[in-house]
């Protein structure tokens, strides 16, 4: 039988699923989330970085982790123009140094209008956003190493600081940059260990639904490629779902005809950002998109999590 040829990357990653979570009413309850996300297999328990109805992603990631002792956490992502980068990448070496090198560290350019209508920021065009993230970046890879930067740019300005903190993943956690447009594409092709793949946003935040179909995800895709060179083999490819729902494997009737009314007119484009199906569509939609376009990294709505809790059956 003749060997398939695959299109993109040679080397094939693992199969990683994540659960975003972002609410809880105590303590306790987002403790006993975090642990049947970690029960469940989960892999990684992800956040949003948002200034609305939702918990606070540095204290809420410590305390899942501290209620944890395999799930890995991350915010996916935080926004950049909300925090300076030092104070950041200090944030983010002590919660690895807590977790015992369980965290992921997540970058975007910041992209909801209300949140920086909250913060009485201005939500300047998307250029000058990226100018601010691209300079950001490799400030905060050289202090999670662990170096000693003095950095005097068009943004930000350091003088011989470093985090003070030793980070237990060498040389730093894995940096993911979520990314949709052509520069921000790039941009996480040449810094990020994962790239978060994105619809991209409007001028006005608004989600690019067109870009939502798998041609237009092969060609971010291509473009990460092309910008990656050599990296790209070493590149985890990530996609958010929108949601998520199995048809089968013990799921009710109620439920699974529920996710089919939800998103009906997606799976007909077969959109990678919704993942619906029975056992057996699944394994062949996910299998087959790893082979052609390298993504093996998933992140499934929280309320999503038990629907999918046999996805391992899928890979």
């Amino acid at each position: 039988m003749a060997t398939r040829r695959r299109r993109y990357a040679p080397q094939v990653h693992p199969f990683r699923f994540a659960v975003q979570l972002a609410r809880a009413t105590s303590g306790e309850g987002w403790a006993q989330a975090a642990r049947r996300v970690e029960t469940l297999g989960y892999d990684v328990l992800a956040m949003p970085d948002h200034l609305g109805n939702q918990l606070s992603p540095l204290a809420a990631l410590s305390a899942a982790a501290a209620a944890t002792t395999r799930l890995r956490v991350c915010a996916f992502v935080f926004a950049n123009d909300y925090r300076h980068p030092l104070i950041l990448a200090r944030e983010a070496a002590t919660l690895d140094l807590l977790s015992g090198g369980r965290f992921e560290m997540g970058l975007g350019a910041g992209w909801m209008v209300e949140d920086y209508r909250r913060l009485g920021m201005s939500y300047d065009p998307g250029p000058r956003r990226v100018d601010r993230l691209e300079e950001a970046i490799p400030l905060m890879k050289r202090l999670l190493a662990g170096e000693t930067v003095t950095h005097d740019g068009p943004h930000y300005h350091l003088v011989r600081a470093g985090v003070g903190v030793e980070t237990v993943q060498k040389p730093r956690p894995p940096l993911a940059v979520g990314a949709g447009g052509p520069r921000m594409l790039r941009l996480a092709a040449r810094e990020a260990d994962i790239v978060g793949l994105l619809p991209g946003f409007s001028g006005e935040g608004r989600a690019r639904l067109l870009q939502a179909t798998e041609a237009a995800t092969a060609e971010k895709v291509a473009l990460v490629r092309e910008a990656a060179g050599d990296r790209f083999e070493r590149l985890e490819l990530n996609i958010w779902l929108a949601d998520a729902g199995m048809v089968g494997g013990g799921n009710s009737l109620l439920g699974s005809a529920t996710a089919a009314a939800r998103w009906v007119p997606a799976a007909v484009v077969r959109s990678p950002y919704v993942l619906y199906g029975t056992l057996g569509a699944l394994r062949e939609r996910l299998l087959r998109r790893r082979d052609r376009l390298g993504i093996s990294y998933y992140t499934i709505p929280g309320w999503a999590m038990e629907e999918m809790a046999d996805r391992k059956s899928v890979v």
